[in-house]
């Protein structure tokens, strides 16, 4: 039985201790969050603290970290070197430079598993448009166009913590697009030239509301990207252009309920009979497994000490980097904060 603790107890910490608990072989022991008053225990028995360092004190092999983004890093770590197996939110700080702080610290426990929550690769809809992707039905991907949007920045009717930039170290890019960012890799490999825009101007906190990407693969692949908290309603949505059809995700089931049914429409393209009206099958989905599936991928890599296949520290560190030079593609915005690759 692993025992775990969560180090950040607010919406994300209770959702993910209700998938823990599922698990026959976790069980929580511990969390804290600051929102407690004083260390103390619930009435089924779980301990709660005030602070990460006074929840490593009980006996754990496992660690989740569900904390404000300039705690992440340091939680992390703390975790590592106290030897657990550590589970990490998304984004894995605020600059690359954290996350390749913690990846130092990985190098030197490698009989520990580090895992990043990068969530939407687990949904039924990016997995099934992935496998299809990548059978080679449809050829080679052209290009690639996604919109993630919400229509604010602070989310989850909690603190203002996401506009204070020392905090949070980014606003919308980083804190809800790092996933399509992360989705826009899994599907054509690394970009390596980016254009951008960023913007503030709506919300007018020093965190971006609006973030506009142009970026090309090494091998030609174009990815286009809107990441928005001017979106006044709610869009998930990935376009994945190949050499004979394409996949459209549309819609994405999460916790809010506001971003629509979560769909996959697979459209064959035949130029010279369909007339720009080809055929289409779209699926939809009416279940998230993402929450538990993600953290029972994290248990088997732990329990047969294989490697973590989705959510690696490499993924994060790939993921985070592409995010920065996103920020630092528009000289305007880089030269405001500045910020560098």
């Amino acid at each position: 039985m692993l025992r775990v603790g969560i180090a950040g107890y607010g919406v994300v910490g209770k959702r993910r201790r209700y998938y823990i608990d599922l698990h026959p072989g976790m069980k929580t022991i511990a969390v804290c969050d600051q929102s407690f008053s004083e260390d103390g225990e619930m009435g089924d028995g779980v301990r709660y603290y005030r602070s990460y360092e006074a929840l490593l004190g009980e006996d754990l092999d496992v660690l989740f970290v569900c904390l404000t983004n300039e705690i992440l890093p340091e939680a992390t770590i703390a975790g590592l070197e106290n030897g657990l197996h550590v589970f990490c939110e998304k984004p894995p700080g605020r600059t690359v430079s954290d996350i390749e702080e913690v990846r130092s610290h990985e190098k030197k426990h490698p009989d520990l598993k580090l895992m990043y929550g990068f969530n939407h690769r687990y949904h039924e809809s990016v997995k099934d448009a992935l496998n299809l992707v990548r059978s080679g039905e449809l050829g080679n991907v052209i290009n690639l166009r996604g919109v993630y949007g919400k229509a604010k920045i602070i989310t989850f009717d909690q603190s203002d913590w996401r506009t204070k930039r020392a905090i949070a170290g980014g606003g919308v890019l980083l804190d809800q697009g790092i996933h399509m960012v992360d989705l826009m890799r899994l599907f054509a490999g690394e970009f390596t030239q980016i254009h951008s825009f960023i913007s503030n101007k709506f919300w007018n906190y020093n965190v971006e509301d609006n973030a506009y990407a142009l970026m090309q693969t090494d091998d030609g692949v174009v990815g286009m990207l809107h990441s928005s908290a001017t979106q006044w309603r709610h869009s998930f949505r990935l376009e994945v252009t190949l050499d004979k059809g394409s996949v459209i995700l549309g819609g994405i089931l999460s916790g809010s309920k506001s971003y629509g049914a979560e769909t996959m429409t697979v459209v064959w393209s035949n130029p010279d009979n369909d007339n720009g009206d080809p055929k289409e099958q779209t699926t939809r989905y009416n279940n998230d497994p993402s929450w538990k599936d993600e953290i029972y991928e994290f248990v088997r890599a732990i329990e047969q000490d294989v490697p973590v296949i989705n959510g690696s520290s490499e993924d994060a560190l790939n993921t985070m980097d592409l995010v920065y030079r996103i920020y630092c593609a528009d000289p305007e915005w880089r030269n405001k904060y500045n910020l560098s690759e």
